[in-house]
């Protein structure tokens, strides 16, 4: 496929390496500057003046926009994930949509540990009291955490991301490890000695229960009221996939009444999280402002991973990172 005079626009300023790539290949790059979302109707009216858009999960790719672009050759998402783009309605208009799977695992699976430690520790309660001067005296029974050694680590959704997480919790504590998915693990059940169980299994056997799955119709709210009052009280959720995936009422819910012990967040729902959300003055409770991928490392491969899809695509008809069910209509 002839490149031409290819236009591409990205949503965002990213990373220079796929900038450079583009433009060393001999693409013309616009880009939004602005240091904020672009709206949607100036998004529109860039996307119809460009053959490739590079957009962000952030963004809004839904049937409007796709119907509105539908000249448009390729889109490739600066994410693994691609839940705010209307895959079905792209796939019908012939338009193939590209991610950036494994660019940002290691980023997301130290979050997810780290937001572990935080929880067990209650160390961002523990910070606040230094903040607000409330640290005073010794108190031998005041704000104890828990240890996690040994401790049972239940994956919803092992894949890269999940399996990385499972790496750490089993070299850094021996934990026993039990996933759900859609399909075996193989590789996770040989190298930690996984075990697959049911969704049900999983939350009632899980010490610590670490979400990394896509946001889907299926597992949309899958953590609700009625899943946390069949973990243990004594269990901590993580999640680091994306905020849809849990119903934050519930998980308030949850955490207020000790249905389970503590939470750790890297995806709220809604996002931005509101600054008085009762979340945030919860002693064992941990918020980060969906930061998983934020590692000079991470960003730097997912701009060098969208705009490969994009070269890939001129260059050869086809890519490797495509999403849409293939081949296409």
């Amino acid at each position: 496929m002839n490149k031409g005079q290819k236009k591409i626009f990205i949503s965002r300023i990213i990373p220079d390496a796929g900038i450079t790539l583009l433009r060393d290949a001999g693409y013309v790059v616009d880009i939004w500057q602005e240091d904020r979302p672009i709206p949607q109707d100036l998004f529109i009216q860039k996307a119809k003046n460009a053959n490739a858009i590079i957009c962000l999960s952030a963004d809004t790719i839904d049937g409007n926009f796709l119907h509105e672009c539908n000249h448009l050759e390729i889109i490739s998402q600066f994410a693994a994930g691609y839940d705010n783009i209307d895959i079905s309605t792209a796939t019908e208009l012939r338009i193939p949509v590209g991610n950036t799977p494994g660019a940002m695992s290691n980023a997301t699976a130290d979050i997810a540990f780290g937001l572990m430690i935080g929880v067990s520790r209650k160390m961002f309660y523990m910070f606040k009291t230094i903040e607000n001067g409330s640290w005073s005296f010794f108190r031998p029974i005041a704000h104890l955490g828990m240890e996690l050694k040994n401790k049972t680590l239940g994956i919803f959704g092992l894949g890269t991301i999940g399996l990385e997480m499972a790496k750490r919790c089993k070299a850094a504590y021996d934990m026993n490890i039990i996933y759900c998915n859609r399909n075996r693990n193989v590789t996770a059940e040989r190298l930690l000695d996984a075990h697959y169980v049911s969704f049900e299994t999983l939350l009632g056997q899980s010490d610590v229960l670490s979400v990394h799955s896509v946001l889907s119709t299926q597992t949309k709210g899958i953590f609700n009221r009625t899943a946390f009052e069949k973990m243990k009280p004594t269990s901590i959720f993580i999640n680091t996939s994306r905020g849809g995936v849990h119903n934050e009422t519930d998980l308030i819910h949850a955490l207020k009444n000790g249905t389970i012990w503590g939470a750790g967040l890297d995806v709220t729902n809604p996002e931005p999280m509101h600054k008085e959300n009762p979340l945030l003055q919860m002693e064992n409770v941990c918020v980060l402002p969906h930061i998983g991928s934020a590692t000079v490392e991470a960003r730097t491969e997912m701009s060098r991973m969208a705009a490969e899809n994009i070269i890939q695509f001129y260059t050869t008809g086809s890519f490797s990172n495509i999403v849409n069910a293939t081949p296409l209509p």
